[in-house]
């Protein structure tokens, strides 16, 4: 039987196209959103497709919270983070294309067995931390960990969800701290809950303390008849491990449920701790954090939540650069330095002028990316050509009728850049340099 739920009288569901993905079934159901079941027409892969109407959003004030959970799944790449494929949207529907989980919640997993073998709890503890530990690296904490948020695939790999709630470096304060209180009660650090800035990091770590704790145990460590009750347990930090806990593993706990984040234990002391190394694949532990996207922010997921930008084909027109802007480009006031010699280029920027069309200068590109192996992507005339250590950012502007400006920059290795650059993407865009 077909997974899909073909359009019938009174279906509410039915399936639609969004781009080249086909909706099926509704798998998930929140507040602002629902989750359904999709599928790449062109491939036959089964996605989850989030969507998301955008005057619940605007009329909540969710704008930048839904931002940010679109610049933090663009930033995490990892096999144990559900991953975000791409983003569409019309005028009233944002659709978020992610990696489909068939495995199902951790949570329902628990509820069936009550509680977990040590073994297998300390697998998914494991892959939990080393996630965790690249979404720190890339500056998000997610805020938000509990069993419902990680969901399990095919092969019983543990993979995080939702970042609805999770942070990134530029919402800090000029302390270097949040400010937002947020998350699940019985999960919540206490640091959360006195409302004078917390490090999302550390508190990550405490709600994995009660991952732990639950996985193990088939209860919470702090319950209480109410909240104002149960927070004052969580900032006593008051609870007793079961019998059944090995020593190891109880002074584990301990260190994760520290009330005082500054005595709490780090992510590298939890990776080097015995228990946790113990009977550890070799993949996981050999895994090598890859560089993801460069500039996965909140400008780009902006893009959002413009109207039909990124469903709807527009005509192709590059910005318009006024005298003053191209002054402004120029050391010393001097034009010619929109015209770069054949000399050495600057690592920093690169510019040169065009007569070649906005479309045939984009095409050209595709050509570079599909040669040299990168990811390429584009909104509207600025395009970002993705490699493994190196981003090539091209913007395209009009300085004349007939008459382009194409600027690059780079992010990443400085060494990658330069045999990136010198070896073969000169040559390469040798076609539409003019002047």
């Amino acid at each position: 039987m077909s997974f899909w739920k073909m359009p019938g009288k009174g279906d509410q569901d039915g399936c639609q196209t969004v781009g080249k993905y086909e909706l099926g079934r509704t798998i998930g159901r929140g507040t602002f959103a629902k989750v359904k079941l999709g599928r790449n027409a062109e491939t036959g892969e089964k996605v989850a497709i989030k969507v998301i109407l955008k005057e619940k959003v605007l009329q909540t004030g969710r704008t930048e919270q839904t931002k940010r959970e679109i610049s933090a799944m663009k930033m995490v790449k990892h096999p144990n983070v559900v991953q975000l494929y791409e983003v569409l949207a019309s005028k009233s529907v944002i659709y978020l294309v992610m990696e489909y989980v068939s495995g199902g919640e951790l949570f329902q997993r628990l509820a069936n067995a009550k509680r977990l073998e040590e073994a297998e709890a300390r697998t998914y503890f494991q892959q939990l931390i080393y996630a965790l530990d690249f979404c720190h690296s890339r500056g998000v904490s997610h805020r938000d960990i509990k069993p419902e948020n990680l969901l399990l695939d095919g092969h019983g790999n543990l993979k995080i969800a939702d970042f609805g709630l999770s942070a990134l470096p530029e919402q800090a304060r000029n302390d270097g701290l949040l400010h937002t209180t947020c998350g699940t009660p019985n999960y919540v650090a206490p640091e959360v809950l006195l409302n004078k800035g917390y490090d999302g990091a550390k508190t990550d770590l405490w709600s994995c303390g009660i991952i732990l704790f639950v996985l193990l145990a088939g209860y919470l460590p702090f319950k209480a008849p109410n909240l104002r009750v149960l927070y004052k347990n969580i900032g006593a930090g008051k609870f007793e491990c079961p019998s059944w806990f090995s020593l190891q593993l109880t002074n584990l706990v301990h260190r994760l449920l520290e009330p005082d984040p500054q005595k709490r234990i780090t992510m590298r002391e939890v990776e080097d701790y015995p228990w946790f190394k113990d009977g550890i694949s070799q993949q996981l532990e050999e895994y090598k954090t890859r560089i993801g996207d460069f500039e996965a922010d909140l400008e780009d997921a902006g893009a959002a939540f413009e109207d039909g930008v990124l469903l709807e084909k527009q005509q192709l027109r590059p910005g318009m650069l006024n005298a003053f802007e191209l002054i402004s480009l120029c050391p010393g006031l001097n034009l010619s330095g929109l015209f770069e010699s054949a000399g050495e280029p600057k690592h920093h920027d690169l510019r040169f002028i065009s007569k070649c069309s906005a479309s045939e200068i984009i095409c050209k590109l595709e050509d570079i990316a599909k040669t040299l192996d990168l990811k390429m992507k584009r909104r509207e005339c600025k395009i970002k050509l993705q490699g493994t250590l190196l981003a090539i950012i091209v913007e395209v502007f009009e300085v004349a009728p007939s008459l382009l400006m194409v600027e690059l920059s780079h992010v990443g290795d400085e060494l990658e850049y330069e045999r990136f650059y010198m070896q073969k993407f000169r040559t390469t865009l040798c076609g539409i340099e003019s002047v």
